[in-house]
């Protein structure tokens, strides 16, 4: 169900659903007052719903829509203003399942396709996890990555878009392999995230106040510019510690949250011995900017084995090879299980790559953290 008072954006995409194979349009209408008079007939899986409508918009009509169909996977559609970025963080708190910007101008060809591209992978990963949970299927352990790749990025960059149906587990979460942790106390945490993780994030980040007293933690979420300015502030809150997006050539100290700023990576570099944060302009990476390979394996250079790596739930498998790298120098990694993550693309490439010494649910993973970083080795 498509909602939005432009008439352009809602042909536009219900010609790009229409010309989906596993994809229908139920609904194109105008306005969150007509999507929530009109969901009962239609019933669909998902709703692309525009923040700014006339008679009720967005915001107001999300609860709504919840409320008479609670297995509804909402997408909220914003332009990358302030504005609209605290508006769609709202909309997660209040069970919207992810977001996605609008491009400014839906004339320019290289805009129009990322946002066709986004948003086709983020209705195929969602509301393929409602179908196969009411045929019972299993869920596929990778889903395809989505792309935050800037405007900017050559065609060749950008990740084409599978039709084929998703994988099917092969192997039930209690018989993945985990390795045991690594033999050094862990001095630095890294986590990377992407769809869910924000409320993932803020939830962990709560839990781990020891954690984040005496160690820097560095974060890597899948977010455009302006919406990880809003997060850092979120996560400033929930943790009650300092938050920010990492600024090029900032000391890194304990006591503080370091978060990947939208559109530019996030390494780790040492300066006269100490870490410092490095930002990085360079290509996507997993078809993403920020990606999360890039934080993790350069931290290897700084911490060798004294990392321990968190990968929660998002789209893709970033992470999963810097995790490879963080293993072998003699890290630790733990994934957020399938039942907790809003998509276990990411967790469950790590989990399935074998390089997990713990694949938890997300509200066991604080506490566990809490006891490795106080000495705990088991």
């Amino acid at each position: 169900m498509i909602v939005d008072d432009s008439v352009v954006i809602r042909g536009l995409i219900s010609r790009w659903i229409e010309a989906e194979p596993d994809m229908t349009v139920a609904a194109s209408l105008r306005t969150g007052l007509d999507a929530v008079n009109q969901l009962d007939r239609v019933r669909p899986d998902v709703a692309v719903l525009d923040i700014e409508m006339p008679e009720l918009d967005g915001i107001s009509a999300l609860p709504k829509l919840l409320a008479k169909k609670r297995d509804l996977i909402i997408i909220m559609a914003s332009t990358l203003t302030r504005r609209n970025a605290e508006i769609s963080f709202k909309a997660l708190s209040l069970g919207a399942a992810d977001y996605i910007p609008k491009p400014e101008s839906t004339r320019e060809p290289q805009a129009a396709d990322i946002f066709k591209h986004d948003l086709l992978q983020k209705i195929r990963n969602l509301g393929g996890k409602v179908r196969r949970r009411a045929t019972g299927l299993a869920p596929a352990t990778a889903p395809t990555p989505a792309t935050l790749v800037p405007a900017a990025a050559p065609a060749a960059l950008r990740e084409p878009i599978s039709h084929a149906a998703p994988a099917q587990t092969v192997a039930s979460q209690a018989a993945l392999v985990k390795r045991s942790f690594g033999p050094t106390a862990p001095r630095v945490l890294l986590i990377g995230s992407s769809t869910g993780g924000p409320q993932a994030l803020m939830a962990l980040v709560a839990d781990i106040g020891p954690v984040i007293d005496r160690y820097p933690v560095l974060i890597t979420q899948h977010m455009p510019p302006t919406f990880t300015t809003i997060l850092a502030e979120h996560l400033m809150r929930a943790s009650r510690r300092p938050a920010h997006e990492g600024v090029d050539g900032e000391a890194i100290k304990p006591g503080r949250i370091y978060l990947a700023p939208g559109g530019r990576h996030m390494r780790v570099v040492k300066q006269g011995g100490n870490p410092v944060i490095a930002l990085d302009d360079g290509p996507p990476v997993n078809f993403c900017k920020p990606a999360v390979d890039p934080l993790f394996t350069s931290a290897i250079d700084v911490w060798q084995g004294g990392i321990l790596a968190v990968v929660l739930t998002g789209m893709g498998s970033d992470g999963m090879r810097g995790g490879k790298e963080i293993v072998a120098a003699g890290g630790s990694v733990i994934a957020q299980d399938e039942a907790s993550s809003v998509v276990w693309g990411m967790p469950g490439a790590a989990a399935n790559a074998g390089i997990c010494a713990a694949v938890l649910p997300l509200n066991q993973i604080g506490p566990k953290l809490n006891r490795l970083f106080s000495g705990d080795r088991s």
